[in-house]
């Protein structure tokens, strides 16, 4: 078993993607004509988008992001964090933390998109040697 992709929940498609592609240099690989659907190229595991329109029709009753209290984030890895931070701010994104280091030898930033998801800006774990 392979994890294919993960699928947010938005009501506008097309401008997600775009989004996406301005914010993190990411391509999109796939948008279906209808505009309900489409996929970001981000290598193995791909970053989906299906309109909020699209659930209701299959039944499902898609429920909005919250920002206060968020069950789940998007992290993207990059080895300049506060440049990658200030290009998804400058592109719409909410800025939720300045870029840090952290103990465990990592820059964390965090964002939120334009639909509400939190995003997490991050570099490579460098964790300590063992000596």
């Amino acid at each position: 078993m392979i994890f294919r992709y993960i699928i947010l929940y938005v009501d506008d498609v097309a401008a997600a993607i775009g989004f996406y592609e301005r914010a993190f240099g990411l391509t999109c690989a796939f948008l279906h004509e209808g505009g309900d659907y489409g996929e970001l190229a981000t290598g193995g595991t791909k970053l989906a988008f299906s309109s909020t329109a699209l659930m209701r029709q299959l039944g499902k009753t898609p429920g909005k992001p919250r920002p206060d209290a968020p069950v789940f984030e998007i992290a993207f890895e990059t080895d300049d964090v506060p440049a990658a931070f200030d290009r998804a701010v400058a592109a719409g994104a909410v800025p939720v933390t300045a870029p840090s280091n952290q103990p465990w030898g990592q820059v964390v930033s965090y964002v939120r998109d334009p639909d509400g998801y939190l995003v997490e800006i991050c570099s490579p774990v460098q964790l300590p040697s063992a000596g």
